[in-house]
């Protein structure tokens, strides 16, 4: 597969909103380049007692609005210009959803899995330290991503807080519950994208529990959507990881597929009742109404933008559409949900988690949902809105708000000195 620089695709897409509202040219010189870039080497003793070194980054985009706010992935294709990419990215989806945070983003070149249980805390520890001075609950607040999680977090906030001397659970959100963290945060973005999809359905006039849909991915994000749609009648087709994918044209059976992952085991091993495993590349041009792609950036591209068989696109990854893509989609009348209004529940709920630190109150679940589905609510109506009135893209639409957002900030504030 081609690579694709994601940064330069979330350059091209600034591009393209930047033309549709006339962005000053100074804002839009400004929003192009990253406010902090650390790159850090991050010397670890393995359990062999050999001393290997991996690198890390943390990026933050913009604080123009407020402390930056965005998770931290491991992952051996982890690289400077997509942590740029996802830090941008983080910066209009705080934005859109008008939260008083900005965009980071954070990554460690590795391998999780080729790691031990303390080969790990101690590469997150270490990678805490050595980011220590540009994070905290006023500057950057980090979460899980990709193969990190609350686990992670607890490390990474046990260690920030020895070092300040005192205990910070609002340095990290993502954490576990007992040491600060907020219920429904680890279903958060999958939940969010399950209240987007019946928002745009109901627009569309078209009945959810009718719907028949393909999950590329079954993560913490994937797993979580399929399992909400599927418990609300979907016809769930085909799911897949980055090993397989398992495919029934008359629906599979979620929670099998959900217990058989959580046992650590790969879709290509699948040994279940129904379904049959089908290459991870065929699972995106799959014939169906609903297509979620939530494993990672550039899975729909111009080389396969036209073979894309689906009315709605829902972005539970971050950046999985070139902008190539759009057009193709958009010219197939394919409705693309863009990925900072479709999977924003994640950050949104890391908000309410960080603001019950901050007050040391914390808030039941009804009222965590509660709260997740009024501003996903008012934040989709208000994107619609605009891409019905100026006939564009929800895409467009929502790059126009969260741009808008952040130039605002920009103008008010001013240039200092």
């Amino acid at each position: 597969m081609t690579y694709i620089n994601p940064f330069e695709v979330a350059l091209k897409q600034l591009e393209i909103v930047a033309k549709e509202i006339d962005l000053n040219e100074d804002f839009h010189e400004r929003l192009k380049h990253m406010e902090r870039i650390m790159i850090v080497s991050i010397p670890i003793r393995m359990d062999t007692g050999k001393l290997k070194i991996f690198q890390g980054y943390r990026v933050q985009h913009s604080t123009i609005r407020g402390p930056a706010k965005g998770g931290i992935r491991y992952d051996l294709g982890v690289n400077l210009d997509e942590v740029k990419a996802l830090s941008m990215w983080m910066t209009w989806k705080t934005s859109l959803l008008k939260l008083p945070l900005g965009g980071a983003k954070g990554g460690v070149q590795v391998n999780p899995n080729e790691l031990s249980h303390g080969e790990l805390e101690r590469l997150s520890r270490r990678y805490a330290v050595e980011i220590l001075n540009i994070i905290g609950p006023t500057k950057d607040i980090p979460a899980p991503d990709m193969n990190t999680d609350a686990q992670t977090m607890a490390w990474i906030m046990d260690t920030y807080s020895m070092f300040k001397g005192e205990t910070t659970p609002g340095v990290v959100t993502g954490k576990p519950v007992e040491i600060g963290g907020s219920l429904g945060r680890t279903r958060a973005t999958g939940m969010g994208l399950f209240f987007i999809a019946k928002s745009i359905t109901k627009k569309l006039g078209l009945n959810l529990s009718e719907m028949k849909v393909v999950v590329q991915g079954f993560g913490k994000v994937g797993k979580v959507i399929a399992e909400e749609l599927y418990n609300f009648g979907c016809k769930i087709i085909c799911v897949c990881d980055i090993t397989a994918g398992v495919y029934s044209e008359s629906g599979l059976n979620i929670h099998e597929l959900a217990e058989w992952v959580s046992m650590g085991n790969n879709l290509k091993d699948y040994e279940g009742t129904t379904g049959e495993l089908i290459p991870s590349i065929d699972v995106l041009t799959l014939d169906c109404d609903i297509l979620v792609p939530a494993a990672t950036e550039n899975q729909i591209t111009k080389k396969n933008a036209d073979k894309i068989k689906t009315k709605i696109v829902l972005e539970g990854a971050n950046g999985p559409t070139t902008p190539e893509a759009d057009e193709i989609l958009n010219s197939k009348g394919i409705v693309v949900v863009p990925d900072i209004l479709a999977n924003s529940g994640g950050v949104l709920v890391s908000y309410f988690e960080y603001i019950q630190d901050i007050n040391a109150y914390f808030w039941d679940i009804d009222r965590i949902n509660q709260e997740l589905g009024k501003v996903l609510q008012r934040t989709f109506e208000e994107v619609y809105k605009i891409s019905q009135e100026r006939k564009i893209s929800l895409r467009t639409a929502a790059y126009i708000i969260a741009v808008s957002g952040v130039a605002k900030a920009l103008e008010l504030r001013g240039l200092y000195p």
